[in-house]
């Protein structure tokens, strides 16, 4: 191993957007090479469901900050996908609605929250390896990670796996909007000016667009050779 990488985290990041795979592929790779999975979006999520039900504005940067300190978030393992609790209640469903797909990316721009969240990933990665997803893995919270990947696919195929998910958790909507939410997330996501979705610089990217994802895993896997 090099020197370079004795010193970078034992991290893994995977980022993209939304619809690329990367919640799946994240969970079963922590799983394949027994790594602790960690769900960024959802912490974001959380935020913005804690906030939004607090009637704290997004605009209020200092009363958000002071709300990610008081966060108690929790994830729970035994089941997957992970369920995710503040204090003692879970809102792992709760945090999946449309208004928390907006939401939470609104919120995820805004200096205070970014920096609160940055600062408990990275102290959540400490002394152990990671799988780490997200949106600003491997440009920004991570950018040291040893191995960094970027998940993407065609639009057509994103807003069907999520329209299909959206069924799955009995939802009754039409794929025209799912289409157009997905775009107008994109469009956030991709514009915002602090932490911006976008490849790091030395990140491998990954189209899954024809790819199931044992085929997405077997890529990863090669990457990674026998170091995890």
């Amino acid at each position: 191993m090099t020197d370079r990488k004795k010193n970078t985290p034992k991290v893994i990041t995977i980022d993209g957007p939304a619809g690329s795979g990367k919640s799946t592929i994240s969970r079963i790779l922590a799983k394949c090479i027994n790594c602790l999975y960690l769900d960024t979006g959802a912490m974001y999520r959380a935020v913005a469901f804690v906030a939004n039900r607090k009637g704290v504005s997004f605009s209020n940067g200092k009363k958000l900050r002071d709300l990610c300190r008081q966060l108690a978030l929790c994830f729970k393992t035994d089941e997957d996908p992970p369920r995710l609790f503040s204090g003692n209640e879970d809102i792992s469903r709760a945090i999946r609605s449309p208004e928390m797909d907006m939401l939470s990316s609104k919120v995820s721009s805004v200096k205070e929250v970014r920096e609160a969240m940055v600062g408990l990933q990275r102290k959540m990665a400490e002394g152990v390896k990671l799988v780490a997803e997200g949106r600003d893995m491997g440009t920004v919270v991570f950018p040291k990670a040893r191995h960094k990947f970027f998940l993407t696919a065609s639009p057509e195929i994103r807003a069907q796996r999520r329209y299909r998910e959206r069924l799955e958790r009995g939802e009754s909507i039409s794929k025209s909007l799912v289409e157009e939410e997905l775009r107008q997330r994109d469009r956030q996501d991709q514009t915002r000016s602090l932490a911006p979705l976008k490849p790091a610089n030395d990140a491998i990217v990954i189209d899954s667009t024809v790819l199931t994802p044992q085929e997405v895993i077997e890529k990863i896997l090669s990457y990674l050779g026998q170091e995890f």
